[in-house]
């Protein structure tokens, strides 16, 4: 049978990263949990090895279930029946599949119930899953929720709630609505407290909600009567036990068509404050959408992985010419360049999961103790590293997801087109991906900060710090060079002085830097494993032609030529 992590050493390396130790140690709190729970790890060895176990159940069921119902799934799509939602037949059985593993809530706290996984092995689980099937992904990465009630909420409400997620019940954040999309200040689902039921009320209209009819729903909700924006939002657990909302419709989309996407009507929802009021978009749904960021770079590298797998059976099996296309140069270096971003997208990923993890542990252990300055300075310096890398991730992987998509169904020629290939599908899945949980245009507005701030080029200059191989030099060569012009580009941008400028510029910075970081994540994981030396080389000397034309634009363009492009949006609205 076959298993999506043990055929997949990539996944292996990086859950050798030597950082791995001390997030493991700080996740288990020096292991204390081994005297109360007889499935508790003892040491670090015992851990790692209770996650390559863990993974690899999760393999095998995306393998041998969840990838075989993909196609099923996506022409049966899920129903909405007395105002309710019916998961497609496949759908359920991998829910079902997953939840009788023991699986959900994979990185909740023992005492509910879950496996206390650290953040790395929770996304490669996501990755195998979006694997087997992206649309399914959707469904089983909003556990995420679990993390914010767990993070965020009362103990009555963890104690009532977590327990369920981690015996499957579904979740779903319930942000967007139909005049509140990326802006969701603008939310205006009123959250009123009955004071004889003693209890808040939620009414109104939620769209766009991904399996928005689960078990758990996490609500954002207008409870300051009288404001219009963010000061005003609170943040609710409702109950689907409860009946009060009704799924008004699924929306007909693109691709991941097994994912019910809803529109809601709630009326007189009962639900529960979770934190404090007032700081629902602020506070908590700020650091649910960095966990979902990260869930859709997992998804993306999954669907990238998939992709290139078909891409690359197909170039093996079919010939022209008498021979298999694999051996023609058009094709190699398309197959050659989509494994080099699929490698390059999964680096940043999981360096990016690293940091939220190293800044996690630390308030973990923050909890029982009081940190030294030294780890507070280092919880400060993680943390600042994921807030920047996170968009950056979401970014690259998404886009990159669309591309190999894109690339992976021409190597199938016009065979892809057709329904009788999963590249078809895999390329409408992938559409969503730079668009849901914040465009690329949106990642862009978050990561800019890492340039403006100097965070992104101060990490670049650690990279470079590394010491590499002699045969990889001159790539090291390259990567400085590509910095260097990176920083000049950043300057001329700075000296202009003008925000307007800056944001017209800003994917251009952001882009540079993420080609020259993930290059040199590539580099670094070749000096542990000569295997990636290959996808190391592609990838640096296309980012620095991609930088090349980058550095080009910037240097080349002045001030008033912003003039020329308002000029050019006036003519559109006449």
């Amino acid at each position: 049978m076959s298993n999506f992590f043990t055929d997949n050493k990539d996944l292996q390396f990086q859950l050798s990263h030597p950082l791995m130790k001390k997030i493991i140690e700080f996740k288990e709190k020096g292991f204390i949990d081994k005297d109360k729970f007889d499935y508790a790890p003892v040491d670090f060895e015992d851990a790692l090895d209770s996650y390559h176990k863990v993974l690899e159940i999760v393999g095998d069921i995306c393998a041998n279930v969840i990838a075989p119902n993909a196609e099923s799934v996506d022409q049966e799509g899920p129903q909405v029946i007395n105002g309710h939602v019916k998961y497609a037949r496949g759908t359920q059985k991998n829910h079902d599949t997953l939840a009788q593993a023991g699986l959900y809530g994979m990185s909740l706290p023992r005492e509910y119930g879950g496996l206390n996984l650290s953040m790395v092995p929770y996304v490669m689980a996501a990755e195998l899953v979006a694997r087997g099937d992206a649309g399914f992904a959707n469904i089983w990465g909003l556990q995420d929720c679990a993390e914010t009630i767990h993070e965020f909420a009362s103990k009555e409400i963890k104690d009532e709630y977590l327990p369920r997620i981690n015996k499957g019940a579904t979740c779903s954040m319930d942000l967007t609505e139909p005049d509140a999309g990326s802006d969701l200040q603008a939310v205006m689902l009123k959250a009123t407290w009955d004071e004889k039921q003693n209890i808040w009320l939620l009414n109104g209209v939620k769209r766009f909600i991904t399996n928005g009819d689960a078990d758990i729903k996490l609500v954002l909700a207008r409870s300051e009567e009288g404001t219009t924006d963010a000061r005003g939002l609170s943040y609710f657990v409702y109950d689907k036990s409860h009946d009060c909302v009704k799924v008004r419709r699924i929306e007909n989309k693109l691709g991941i068509k097994g994912s019910p996407t809803c529109e809601l009507v709630f009326t007189n929802a009962p639900a529960k404050l979770v934190g404090d009021r007032k700081m629902g978009l602020i506070k908590y749904v700020m650091s649910l959408m960095n966990g979902a960021r990260l869930g859709v770079s997992a998804q993306s590298v999954g669907l990238s992985e998939a992709a290139y797998r078909e891409a690359v059976k197909y170039a093996n099996e079919r010939t022209q010419f008498g021979k298999a296309i694999i051996k023609f140069p058009a094709v190699y270096e398309m197959l050659s360049q989509i494994k080099a971003k699929l490698q390059a997208s999964r680096a940043l990923l999981y360096e990016t999961s690293r940091f939220v993890d190293v800044y996690k542990a630390y308030n973990l252990v923050a909890e029982d103790r009081k940190l030294t300055p030294e780890e507070r300075t280092e919880l400060k310096e993680y943390q600042k590293l994921a807030d920047i890398f996170t968009p950056l991730s979401k970014l690259f992987s998404s886009e990159y997801a669309n591309q190999n998509a894109y690339d992976s169904l021409q190597v199938h020629g016009g065979s892809g087109f057709m329904k009788d290939y999963p590249i078809e599908r895999m390329y409408r899945d992938a559409r969503i991906l730079n668009i849901y949980e914040g465009t690329s245009q949106l990642q862009v507005v978050a990561a800019i900060r890492g340039v403006t701030t100097g965070t992104y080029l101060a990490q670049i200059r650690k990279y470079e710090q590394t010491n590499v191989k002699p045969e990889h030099d001159y790539l090291k060569k390259q990567l400085i060079a590509m910095t260097n012009d990176y920083e000049k580009a950043v300057e001329d941008v700075h000296k202009a002085n003008d925000n307007e400028y800056t944001d017209f510029h800003a994917r251009r910075l952001v882009e540079m830097a993420g080609h020259i970081i993930m290059g040199y994540l590539l580099l670094i994981d070749a000096q542990r494993d000569d295997d990636f030396s290959g996808s190391a080389e592609i990838f640096v000397k296309l980012g620095a032609a991609w930088n090349s034309e980058r550095y080009s634009y910037i240097m080349d363009f002045e001030q008033d030529d912003l003039g020329r492009f308002k000029a050019v949006m006036e003519e559109s609205y006449e």
